[in-house]
């Protein structure tokens, strides 16, 4: 069973992305697939990372990879559900100055 699943909605031309486990560099794959099957210059992103327990470095560049492939700085793509922790890491790292976080 993979650690990232999808919903996508299109009457809400939404795809939300939830990670579990841990978000590292073994589920880039699955995390990469998960975008890259759809036109993302059509589509806001949700990551939802109420299921994530760890993220590291390389979780945060699979982030900026999103990021870049749905339009960079026009993206719009929002972190859900950080626990204490990950918002800790996000804050740290700056990405709440590129991601939109709730």
């Amino acid at each position: 069973m993979s650690n990232v699943t999808t919903k996508l909605s299109k009457e809400a031309g939404e795809m939300t992305i939830t990670v579990h486990g841990r978000f590292t560099y073994d589920v880039h794959k699955d995390f990469r697939d998960a975008y890259e099957r759809v036109d993302p210059s059509q589509l806001r992103f949700v990551v939802d990372l109420a299921y994530t327990e760890y993220m590291d470095s390389a979780a945060l560049g699979m982030l900026l990879l999103l990021r870049e492939r749905a339009g960079g700085d026009q993206a719009q793509i929002k972190l859900i559900n950080c626990s204490k922790e990950l918002l800790q890491l996000i804050k740290l790292t700056n990405f709440h100055s590129l991601f939109e976080i709730a």
